[in-house]
């Protein structure tokens, strides 16, 4: 039994083993690799996994020096990567080739959920381009090679940032698939072995699998260079008057409640008031991973149809409002860099109350961003310190803003659905007479409940969006 495990973890890497560590032990001793043809009297079945299965992952990875087929895959050019493959020579693609029948995931069968996964695997790759992304990695490669790359910091920062994020893709993928051969070796050796505890736990673990690479097909969507960003979003009313700024103010608060059902800060950064209802212009500020990916599938002019409420004779109305999504690219920190030469800073006694409240000491601190002009000033901190740190915050923060809107400006994309804001340039129909229905125009995908959309569940729209989107991008290129 002890030589059998031992072959197979060797075909497989500990990694399958380090996975099995709750089975509190695996061997008393294990014998030296030279002499696994030795005649071993180990009790038959699970029940031999008796000791130290730590240890045996240990010592494993000692005498073997290595831990997972994935990391020795990466040790190769990326274009002439081999396939990992089970004990028996089955890979990723032969089983998406041989098409196992995808049951519910209630079937306890092994091969559906295995096949499922493998079908989300390529999924994954087609999204992400991966002959692609291989390709663009070997040239980050090359370059990052280069001995004369941080020459220049900026251009080298970029590189090794755009190195880091495919690395880090390719690393993820290519450990779904070790995970998933993992499991089934795991399952045929359970099997060979007649271990039906231990095929039932691969089995579960398999089907953890299926459910939780649902996501990363999800993630795949939002594969863009800046999708991981918190953003800004942008609303303005139509023409139309008072009865498009009421639209405005509910496509503003639509993606209020959106934001903060997935968890994101929502900070209302910019608002002009419309007269009587809604507003004319807003911009929220979204904080939250992938804000962005999101709420890019936004862009455009939202189209209303109703009954006005502001209409004494109750006639129908069609009203627009335009949005447009811009990622906040990083911190406020990294957005502008400032230099200590750029800055004045004049120290001043601060003002308040008086008696034994007056301050007698020069410790508030107003800081002037020389080439720019803007300036910060703060006095409530008792300490000089505490103040120019202060001051230096509100600073940062109001170059940042600076800077974000400068980008936003020169990136004609991001911008250019405000001025489109009429008949035949919108994205999405809201209809609430003489029939209830929202519908994406892009994508033809609709429901037949609009409070559920004006509340923020507009999950699916965004959804069908980036996968139509990412579809049509594959079967261009």
């Amino acid at each position: 039994m002890s030589s059998i495990i031992f072959r197979r973890s060797y075909r497989t890497s500990s990694s399958i083993l380090s996975r099995y560590q709750s089975f509190s032990t695996l061997f008393q001793s294990l014998p030296d690799p030279q002499s696994t043809n030795k005649q071993q009297n180990h009790v038959s079945g699970f029940e031999s996994l008796s000791k130290n299965a730590s240890g045996f992952v240990s010592v494993l990875n000692k005498r073997l020096n290595f831990s997972c087929g994935s990391c020795l895959i990466n040790t190769l050019p990326f274009s002439s990567q081999a396939a990992v493959a089970t004990s028996d020579g089955l890979t990723v693609d032969d089983i998406v080739a041989n098409q196992w029948a995808i049951l519910d995931e209630s079937e306890s069968d092994w091969k559906s959920h295995a096949s499922a996964v493998a079908q989300s695997i390529r999924l994954i790759k087609k999204r992400l381009q991966w002959t692609k992304l291989k390709v663009r990695l070997e040239m980050l490669s090359f370059q990052m090679e280069k001995p004369d790359l941080w020459d220049d910091p900026v251009h080298a920062g970029r590189i090794s940032r755009e190195h880091g994020s495919l690395m880090g893709k390719m690393k993820e993928v290519n450990g779904l698939e070790q995970e998933l051969i993992d499991h089934i070796d795991m399952i045929k050796l359970a099997h060979e072995e007649n271990d039906p505890d231990l095929e039932s736990e691969s089995v579960k673990a398999l089907l953890r699998m299926r459910q939780s690479v649902k996501e990363k097909e999800l993630e795949a969507l939002l594969a863009g260079e800046h999708d991981s960003c918190s953003c800004y979003i942008e609303v303005q009313a139509g023409a139309g008057g008072t009865e498009s700024m009421d639209w405005a103010g509910m496509v503003m608060q639509m993606y209020k409640m959106w934001a903060q059902r997935h968890g994101y800060g929502v900070t209302v950064v910019d608002e002009m008031r419309g007269e009587i209802a809604g507003i004319k212009r807003a911009t929220l500020k979204v904080d939250g991973e992938y804000a962005y990916g999101y709420a890019k599938a936004e862009v455009g002019a939202h189209r209303l149809v109703r009954i006005s409420p502001f209409d004494s004779a109750k006639r129908r109305h069609t009203s627009f409002a335009a949005v447009a999504v811009t990622p906040i690219l990083g911190d406020a920190s990294h957005h502008v860099q400032i230099n200590e030469a750029d800055l004045r800073i004049e120290r001043y006694r601060s003002g308040g109350a008086g008696g034994q409240h007056a301050n007698v000491t020069d410790s508030a601190v107003r800081i002037t961003h020389i080439p720019t002009g803007i300036t910060a000033a703060c006095q409530n901190e008792r300490s000089q310190h505490q103040n120019k740190a202060s001051a230096m915050a509100v600073l940062q923060s109001r170059l940042d803003q600076r800077e974000m809107a400068r980008q936003a400006q020169m990136n004609a994309q991001y911008t250019q659905s405000l001025t489109d804001n009429s008949w035949g340039n919108q994205i999405r129909s809201y209809v609430l007479h003489p029939y209830r229905m929202v519908k994406d125009l892009r994508t033809n995908y609709e429901v037949s409940d609009p409070d559920s959309v004006l509340e923020g569940e507009i999950d699916d729209f965004i959804l069908s969006f980036l996968t139509d989107s990412m579809d049509k991008e594959n079967d261009e290129a």
